[in-house]
């Protein structure tokens, strides 16, 4: 059997007790891996997904061999990699004839692999096709919005995963409040079919409206791209059970959703 160390310096101890699951989650980093083969696309991919995910996110360049998420002994390094740096959300790029410009992305409970979805990306368009004015880009770190549209993303079963993972990757830090000043872009994914998502980035612009809620204009400034779903892994039951536990005493609050639900009202208007 295998004796178990406690931590003796109070030091040690916090940094494990910070890292441990919590019943009250805070923003998650995002680990950022490669394969052993990668195309040039699949790259600049990876390079920009990590731009957006700018200062919660870590992107490792060295080619791994040993990472297979959907085989059995083949998530042993992605577990190592999820706690050596913290992340509880990863990204995983490689290439092959059966499954070219493949992305992984998973997530990870107490370290161990929790679900993953697997798609391949077709028509990738970087950022800087994109041409528009560049004080509309948007701030790093800043609170996005992220849209969902389309009947799959409630009946399909791949796309209602891919929704759960991409809100979790996408959201940034959590809050309770929300200030439209603050709002500067978009993430607006587009169910096209039972197995293809059109992803796109857009900057916000507020314009007049003669009242107290501005008209929204989204500016596309990339990148953009389609995630064609191929392979996903549900988690079991039991750890489910397990990471969905809340904290019973925590009272709940009332959010005033107004101001989200007549922002999205102006978004579809136009």
């Amino acid at each position: 059997m295998l004796k178990v160390k406690t931590p003796k310096n109070p030091r040690v101890k916090r940094a494990l007790e910070k890292r441990a699951p919590k019943l009250v989650e805070t923003g998650k980093k995002t680990l950022i891996l490669q394969g052993t083969k990668t195309s040039n696309t699949l790259n600049d991919v990876l390079t920009e997904l990590y731009l957006l995910k700018k200062g919660s996110a870590i992107r490792y360049t060295r080619k791994n061999e040993n990472i297979r998420p959907f085989e059995s002994g083949g998530e042993t390094s992605l577990e190592f990699f999820s706690l050596k740096t913290d992340c509880s959300i990863f990204i995983y790029g490689s290439t092959s004839k059966k499954r070219p410009d493949n992305l992984v992305i998973g997530r990870t409970y107490d370290h161990h692999i929790y679900d993953l979805v697997e798609v391949g990306v077709e028509n990738f368009k970087p950022l800087n096709s994109f041409i528009y004015d560049k004080k509309l880009a948007p701030r790093v770190g800043s609170k996005p919005f992220i849209c969902f549209v389309g009947e799959g993303f409630e009946s399909v079963e791949e796309l209602k995963h891919l929704k759960e993972v991409l809100v979790d990757l996408l959201r940034g830090e959590v809050i309770e409040n929300l200030n439209l000043a603050g709002l500067d872009h978009a993430y607006v994914c587009t169910a096209v079919s039972s197995n293809r998502v059109f992803f796109t980035h857009c900057a916000l612009r507020l314009k007049k409206s003669g009242t107290i809620v501005p008209r929204m204009e989204l500016v596309e400034v990339g990148p953009s791209m389609d995630f064609v779903v191929r392979r996903h892994r549900l988690p079991n039951e039991s750890l489910r059970k397990e990471a969905m536990k809340t904290a019973k005493d925590r009272s709940k609050k009332k959010v005033d959703s107004l101001d989200i639900i007549l922002l999205f009202h102006y978004m579809s208007l136009k």
